[in-house]
């Protein structure tokens, strides 16, 4: 991994006299822009920008989650059995795993701000249109481009707050922000709650689609570009001393250092499996799969299983909720557990939590106040590790493929999403009972904690599960 900061002699002259200007009678260190982000508290600009990677996550939360209950008025309302919409669920997540694979190798290039805003614009203007559908093959359409929205947003978003974040904040910082989501879930059940009963199923994606967009007309004003993946590009030395002013005010006229630019060349996806990356390349990619496969077949199949088993739509739109909320909190408590116990202990114990947890629900699935609990704790375990697996992406990879990174990672895990609702539909259409179902979800999960116990457990000296697994070739900014 290229060592992202130098000092002012290895650069050349041209970059240092435009970088550092005011340096000429100025007696003061010059300090790279790496260093003024790890080396001092954060301040209010950092946290204002994190917090409005937060919010696009809430949003994103909102559409993504509301689907799941969705489906049941939905078929109602169009005739079709529950089990066509497999496709439709598959199609929004088809549609996160290309937008997420895509965003990223673009943002490397061009920067995180633009595709944040784009990828607001493009899943708010489709949720918008999604109430227009009448037919099975419309909603498959516009959720597979609403879902290249939200998986355009998510990477970037990471890999932005990851960046403003000093390094010994990180697993806080970046883990916090997937708050959001689940947030965005409950948010979407109080919304649907509220609004279905009075004005139809439509009404929850008018919501989902004139919020974000109102949020990308404010983040064009608001939303800074990446400092670090600036001065990693070579950037304008003026916006870049701007950004550095906004974080620390009192170093607005100080020397900056520059660091060397990025010579990584050709395709962005293939410098995750060099400079020693390969195996904790992999090792990132096996329980994002599983995870996300879980998460999905919770989300998306848990209100429909509540609906076949006799209970009201109600039921599914309070598991979505008791879910989410135990997301958020296992969300909170993700990065604290991982800087308190490490990396690997807090990621498997989760997974082994899971694996009992969705045995468990299995087996009282017809009693719902204790199936709520079972969700709830769930809820903490699953959306905890995947916050922490997001994080640790982010922390892995360093600044010039970081959104490459976070998006084939997040893009491998879709691939598990899209599998997850599809095994439900066709379970479904076999005529499994709610029961069966759901405990072939032990399955990923099972697989996740072995994958997961093996990666902790790997010689190979870059596993991403343990501390000392890091790439040592530089500092992952």
């Amino acid at each position: 991994m290229p060592t992202e900061s130098r000092p002012h002699a290895d650069i050349t002259p041209e970059i240092s006299s435009d970088i550092r200007r005011p340096a000429l009678s100025d007696s003061r260190k010059a300090l790279t822009v790496n260093e003024i982000i790890d080396e001092r508290p954060v301040s209010t600009f950092q946290a204002t920008t994190i917090l409005s990677c937060g919010l696009v996550l809430l949003l994103d939360g909102f559409d993504t989650q509301a689907m799941g209950f969705l489906v049941p008025p939905i078929a109602e309302e169009l005739g079709v059995p529950l089990s066509a919409f497999g496709t439709v669920l598959s199609a929004g997540l088809f549609g996160l795993m290309l937008g997420a694979m895509g965003s990223g190798p673009i943002a490397d290039r061009w920067g995180r701000k633009w595709a944040i805003i784009v990828s607001a614009f493009v899943f708010g203007g489709f949720s918008l249109l999604t109430p227009q559908a009448d037919t099975i093959g419309e909603l498959v359409l516009l959720r597979f481009l609403t879902g290249l929205g939200l998986g355009g947003a998510m990477p970037n978003v990471v890999s932005l707050a990851s960046e403003y974040a000093p390094k010994r904040l990180q697993p806080i910082l970046v883990t916090l922000i997937f708050v959001g989501m689940g947030g965005g879930a409950v948010l979407a059940s109080l919304v649907g709650g509220a609004l279905i009963p009075i004005w139809g199923w439509r009404s929850v994606f008018y919501v989902g689609g004139i919020l974000p967009i109102v949020l990308a007309l404010v983040l064009v004003k608001t939303l800074p570009e990446s400092v670090r993946f600036l001065t990693e590009k070579g950037g304008d030395p003026i916006r870049i001393r701007a950004i550095v002013g906004r974080i620390a005010p009192e170093l607005a006229d100080a020397p900056i250092a520059a660091t060397i630019p990025d010579r990584h060349t050709g395709v962005a996806v293939r410098h995750l499996f060099t400079e020693g990356r390969a195996a904790g390349t992999l090792l990132l990619w096996v329980p994002f799969f599983m995870n996300l496969l879980i998460l999905y077949f919770i989300l998306s199949w848990l209100p429909s299983l509540l609906r076949q088993a006799g209970m009201p739509v109600t039921a599914g739109i309070t598991a979505v909720m008791s879910f989410s909320l135990g997301g958020i909190v296992g969300t909170i408590l993700q990065g604290p557990l991982m800087k308190a116990f490490g990396v690997f202990p807090a990621i498997l114990c989760e997974f082994v939590i899971s694996l009992a947890l969705v045995v468990t629900a299995s087996l009282i699935f017809a009693n719902f106040p204790v199936m709520m609990t079972v969700t709830f704790v769930l809820g903490i375990s699953v959306q905890g590790a995947q916050a922490g697996m997001n994080a640790l992406s982010a922390m892995y990879y360093p600044t010039v493929i970081r959104s490459t990174g976070v998006g084939w990672a997040l893009g491998i895990g879709r691939i598990g999403s899209i599998i997850g609702p599809m095994i439900g539909g066709v379970m479904l259409s076999m005529a499994w009972t709610p029961q069966q179902i759901f405990m072939a979800g032990a399955v990923p999960a099972l697989c996740a904690a072995v994958a997961v116990f093996v990666s902790g457990y790997w010689q190979g000296g870059n596993s991403p599960f343990r501390p000392e697994g890091a790439p040592t070739s530089g500092p992952a900014h």
